[in-house]
């Protein structure tokens, strides 16, 4: 998904042990653990006559994870994939040193049905070693993804290593998403199942930390390892994500993430020459922004 108009949340508030945002990246906060930027995607309605079609547009530096919880996109890229996703399955796209992709709503349900789209958008940051990797695709179906319950509550490990499991999506550093869906009130145990910096995507629902309740279309980021107890409100729906921070800086524009501004510069005069890897079947392009 291209960056097109990053937002940054300047209202994000202290509650204790939490800062509480809506998006990332926002003012108090620039990553959380690899984790430098969270598009949410809907929920839309789409069709008759509108529809997803995001144009050829490039990364640098990063591994995009889509996933969907309404709705299907057909994604294709520069190294020849195409490959549709539909919910709860995992697109797991590293771009390395270069690649090229576009996301539309595929062919068969452009018929004239109304339908909606919803997910989310995820970029992780390669460590600084692997920056310059080759481009690779990977597709998971969400049958083959750990979960588990307890009680009515139902756990993913949609990426990465957490509560003793881990996920078929490659990982090139430490890090984690889980998707937590429950019945009744539940507390959240997050001691000693995931390591790192923690982050808590209230997708639906509500939640209760620190004496405070947040609602739905927030992020929490936790500021301590020993967390205060969360409690999840009847029918919730959250994403926790994060894990082990880089030592380096990293710096983005549009959609370039790379610890080295330099390569930033060569991925944007890349793009602006088309001398950047682009899709043999594509012709559309975004251009870079003004």
């Amino acid at each position: 998904m291209s960056n097109l108009g990053m937002i940054i949340e300047e209202r994000s508030r202290d509650i204790g042990d939490f800062l509480v945002g809506r998006l990332i990246p926002f003012r108090k906060k620039r990553m959380i653990g690899p984790f430098i930027f969270i598009d949410h995607m809907g929920p839309t309605t789409l069709g008759p006559s509108k529809y997803m079609d995001v144009d050829q547009h490039p990364h640098i530096g990063l591994s995009t994870l889509t996933f969907m919880l309404e709705g299907e996109i057909m994604h294709e890229d520069s190294i020849g994939t195409k490959q549709r996703i539909s919910p709860g399955s995992v697109n797991w796209m590293t771009a390395g040193k270069g690649v090229s992709h576009s996301e539309r709503t595929p062919e068969d349900m452009r018929n004239g049905k109304v339908f909606t789209a919803h997910g989310y958008q995820i970029w992780v940051a390669l460590p600084k070693e692997l920056e310059d990797m080759e481009p690779e695709f990977h597709h998971i179906e969400g049958e083959n993804l750990p979960n588990w319950k307890d009680g009515d509550t139902k756990f993913t490990l949609v990426a990465g290593e957490g509560y003793g499991r881990k996920s078929p999506v490659p990982s090139y550093s430490p890090f984690f998403m889980v998707e937590v869906k429950n019945q009744s009130t539940y507390q959240l145990n997050v001691q000693g199942n995931l390591k790192g910096e923690i982050g808590i995507c209230i997708v639906e629902g509500a939640i209760v930390a620190c004496e405070q309740e947040i609602e739905k279309g927030n992020i929490l980021v936790s500021k301590v390892e020993d967390v205060c107890k969360i409690t999840l409100k009847p029918n919730s729906h959250l994403l926790l994500f994060g894990g082990e921070p880089f030592a380096e800086e990293r710096h983005i524009y549009w959609n370039f993430v790379s610890s080295s501004k330099e390569k930033i510069d060569e991925a944007k005069k890349n793009w602006e020459n088309k001398t950047f890897p682009m899709m043999q079947h594509d012709s559309s392009y975004v251009p870079l922004p003004g």
